[in-house]
């Protein structure tokens, strides 16, 4: 690829990343697979700029007096209106599907339903809690602290998606954004992509503290190794991913950040 040709497909893979992993007013120009690769090396970018929306309300808030609690909540809750609680609903779906104990195809066609089942109400309200728990301590150590966890915690979660897309991970349905994305980012590129990120957790890490890039980089790598358990659970469970699928892998990789960061 010339350099001519980067810079256009650069922009197009921005537009992706954005136009289908947020709600912000970005127009999807192309809808491909070479579009949908570089969307998904761009989803950390994607999850910095909701990161940082969400820091930044809970920052503001601890600045203006507010309690860890309630910054901690809002922080929370900036990432769903976001997205309109599309990685919460795949997270909600996908346990109903998991859960259900149904073969592969009967539990795909659970996951699509609109209503949510017992196993999906469960397991965000232990998410939603283990998120909003975590933050609280977080920021509790400081707001500088609770406003990196809150960046580090949604680029992990979009770090997941990317290497979710990667070679060799299948769709299980041939149709929806799983199976747009499924298996266009080349393997090297996702390493590449995860220690960029990896690396940058640390030096932001290395602001906060004596520890603090050890501590960062062995968070980041917590939540994709829990959401790589994740993915070939579910690999092995639906026979691929779906749409469904990624917003559960980044919920679990944010989630299991946030709580790799209170612990060290």
């Amino acid at each position: 690829m010339t350099l001519r040709t980067a810079a256009p497909a650069c922009a197009h893979g921005i537009r992706f990343a954005f136009g289908t992993l947020t709600v912000l007013p970005v127009r999807v120009t192309r809808w491909d697979r070479e579009a949908a690769r570089a969307g998904m090396l761009c989803a950390p970018l994607a999850g910095l700029v909701v990161g940082l929306f969400a820091a930044a309300l809970g920052g503001l808030l601890m600045l203006l007096g507010s309690g860890p609690l309630l910054a901690a909540v809002a922080t929370a809750a900036v990432p769903a209106a976001l997205t309109r609680g599309l990685h919460l609903d795949g997270l909600a779906d996908t346990a109903d599907g998991l859960g259900s104990g149904r073969p592969a195809q009967d539990a795909l066609r659970i996951m699509k339903q609109s209503d949510i089942g017992p196993f999906g109400v469960i397991t965000l309200l232990f998410v939603l809690l283990g998120q909003v728990a975590a933050l609280a301590e977080l920021y509790a150590r400081g707001w500088a602290t609770g406003v990196t966890a809150a960046a580090l915690s949604a680029v992990t979660a979009r770090l997941a998606l990317t290497l979710a897309s990667r070679k060799g991970v299948p769709a299980a349905r041939p149709e929806g954004l799983g199976a747009v994305v499924a298996e266009t980012v080349p393997a090297s590129a996702g390493g590449v992509a995860a220690a960029l990120v990896i690396a940058c957790a640390a030096g932001a890490g290395a602001l906060v503290g004596p520890y603090g890039a050890l501590h960062c980089a062995l968070a980041v790598a917590s939540g994709l190794l829990a959401a790589q358990l994740l993915l070939r659970h579910c690999v092995r469970r639906f026979g691929g991913v779906t749409g469904d699928v990624f917003g559960a892998l980044a919920e679990t990789a944010g989630t299991v950040a946030l709580v790799a960061l209170v612990l060290g």
